[in-house]
C-alpha cells in the first residue's frame, strides 16, 4: 500500500463477500476498511467481465502455477479464516482482475485467467503512479 500512496493513488479492493466478511479480512491483512468493498453478488465482476468458474479456477493453465509455489501460498494464507469465506460458495470460483482508473478514464487492466494470476505489480506501480492525478 505504501508505494501506492507515495505514488499518489488510491488502492481500492472489492471482494466476493458480505460487509462482514470484508471486515474480518481487512483485521487480518491488515488492510484499511474504508479501501474494501464488499459485492456479494459479484455484480461488480459481471460489469467488468471478470472470469467465473470450476475451469478457470483449477483448471486453467494460468492456476497451474499456483502449485509451483505451495510454499507462498502456506505464508500468503496464514491468517486466513473460514469465517472469511462467502456464505455463497460459488464466490470462491471468482477470478478477480486489477484495473487503473484517473477519474473515468481506464488506464490498465488485466482480467486474471486463473487461480494465483495477477497482474505484474511493476506494470499496476508505473501505470498508476506515473499517471497524472485527475
Amino acid at each position: 500500500m505504501a508505494k501506492f500512496e507515495e505514488g499518489g493513488a488510491k488502492l481500492i479492493a472489492i471482494g466476493v463477500g458480505t460487509p462482514d466478511k470484508a471486515r474480518i479480512l481487512a483485521d487480518r491483512l491488515p488492510f484499511p476498511i474504508d479501501n474494501l468493498y464488499a459485492d456479494p453478488d459479484r455484480k461488480a465482476y459481471d460489469v467488468l467481465g471478470m472470469y467465473h468458474g470450476v475451469g478457470r479456477t483449477l483448471f486453467s493453465p494460468a492456476s497451474a502455477k499456483i502449485y509451483s509455489r505451495l510454499d507462498y501460498i502456506k505464508k500468503a494464507t496464514k491468517n486466513y479464516t473460514l469465517e472469511g469465506t462467502p456464505a455463497n460458495l460459488t464466490g470462491v470460483l471468482q477470478q478477480g482482475g486489477m484495473l487503473v482508473f484517473r477519474g473515468k478514464q481506464l488506464l490498465y487492466s488485466w482480467k486474471d485467467e486463473g487461480t494465483g494470476d495477477h497482474a505484474p505489480l511493476d506494470d499496476v506501480l508505473n501505470v498508476c503512479c506515473k499517471a497524472p492525478a485527475a
